[in-house]
């Protein structure tokens, strides 16, 4: 399922925030951590100093447990064999808050009157953790803070910002090249868009203008070819009755009328297609289609004699659509000639309604036409079958300007085609 580009951007940029906050405590909790470590090993470092500097030169042995005595956190031990001084991590028992206490520890080797000892300086951590960890809180507030405000923030300032292509988007949805209402863009202040804008109204003007040539072309087209093959249809139909025309010149006459008469139609045909994809048949009306099927009946009758065929109706529902009216007939005269043309000698065929159907099937030996084909252009389901390959395709045509689905069913030797109002 599709997003809309503001939901995509807001998404990224939350899980970027997110896998910030994920790296960045963790890191700022260590670096924090090492600081506070470095500093107090610097200030277990200067004590150190300070007691070689001024205290050990005068201190006996026997002024050692004095000195342990009224120092806590600076002891004199006894030797442990240390070659140089070292830190470390050691836990203390606190009487006063009843509980272990981490500390960071130096140890160093010294010497009082000639005798090897062990000078012990700590530093207790918890105070170092407790301001870790209230920094720490800090920065992840401060931080999220941050991200969450620059999220919102960003998020309406892009629909803001994005307002002008919504709305550009909005009048391409509404355009339609046949109905001239040319798209009107908003003034904007952002590049982008207005180059966007003015991409998008040449390249309409362009459209419009070969629509507008491509219309009148085949219109002219069409109109200057009806002359033309008439007088080449008129004079065939004079050559066809001249008294000295020898058989076989009779036939090929007969052949060129019948091609006459295909390119005739093959020309309305082009004519009606272009007419209705330019938007030509606009005028809707509610029509009875049981009453449009009764009026034609007969003619498609009279058609369907010479092969034998039979038409049966079931018009038991009363079936009204709002359609134009000269479509509609063009529609069902196209549905009963293409289920005519399909349907084998002594066959039938049978038209039937419904509150929102109306099915034309026709029974046939013929194997099931290829579904996706049928309403192509020029496409027809045998090649010895003498139209123009435009019936169905207009058929089509007419149902999607109507907002209806045409398709085709094959069962049982019958050819179903089915129009959903």
């Amino acid at each position: 399922m599709s997003k809309k580009l503001l939901q995509k951007s807001s998404w990224w940029y939350l899980f970027f925030s997110i896998m910030i906050l994920l790296v960045a405590a963790p890191l700022f909790y260590y670096v924090t951590k090492r600081i506070y470590i470095q500093e107090a090993d610097d200030t277990l470092a200067l004590h150190q100093k300070e007691f070689l500097s001024y205290t050990l030169p005068n201190l006996t042995e026997v002024d050692i447990v004095t000195w342990n005595k009224y120092n806590r956190n600076t002891r004199i031990e006894a030797d442990e064999g240390l070659e140089s001084s070292g830190y470390s991590y050691r836990a203390y028992y606190d009487s006063m808050d009843a509980e272990l206490e981490p500390y960071r520890e130096l140890r160093s080797p010294i010497n009082i009157q000639g005798e090897k000892y062990t000078y012990i300086s700590k530093v207790n951590l918890v105070e170092s953790e407790d301001l870790m960890k209230s920094v720490g809180f800090l920065f992840l507030l401060i931080i999220s803070a941050l991200l969450l405000g620059l999220f919102f923030i960003t998020r309406k300032l892009s629909v803001s910002l994005w307002k002008p292509f919504y709305k550009t988007l909005a009048q391409i949805e509404g355009f339609e090249i046949d109905k001239k209402n040319i798209p009107v863009f908003a003034d904007t202040s952002t590049e982008e868009f207005t180059r966007l804008n003015n991409s998008i109204t040449s390249l309409i003007e362009k459209n419009i203008a070969i629509y507008q040539s491509q219309k009148e072309f085949v219109e002219n087209a069409a109109h200057e070819l009806q002359t033309p093959l008439a007088v080449f249809k008129a004079k065939i139909d004079t050559l066809i009755q001249h008294p000295e025309i020898t058989r076989d010149q009779s036939e090929i006459l007969s052949s060129l009328n019948e091609t006459a008469s295909r390119l005739n139609r093959l020309n309305k045909n082009l004519l009606l297609l272009s007419n209705i994809e330019h938007g030509q048949f606009g005028d809707q009306e509610n029509l009875l289609l049981n009453k449009i099927i009764n009026k034609n009946l007969s003619f498609f009758e009279e058609q369907a004699e010479g092969k034998e065929i039979s038409i049966k109706t079931d018009l038991t529902a009363t079936s009204t659509v709002k359609a134009n009216s000269v479509l509609i007939e063009i529609l069902i005269r196209n549905l009963f000639l293409n289920a005519i043309r399909h349907t084998d000698p002594h066959g039938e065929i049978i038209v039937s309604t419904s509150h929102n159907e109306m099915i034309f099937s026709n029974s046939s030996d013929g194997q099931a036409l290829n579904p996706e084909k049928i309403f192509q252009r020029f496409s027809r389901g045998h090649s010895t079958e003498h139209g123009t390959g435009l019936g169905l395709h207009i058929a089509r045509k007419i149902a999607n300007l109507h907002q209806w689905i045409i398709r085709y069913e094959h069962d049982n030797n019958f050819h179903y085609f089915i129009l959903e109002f």
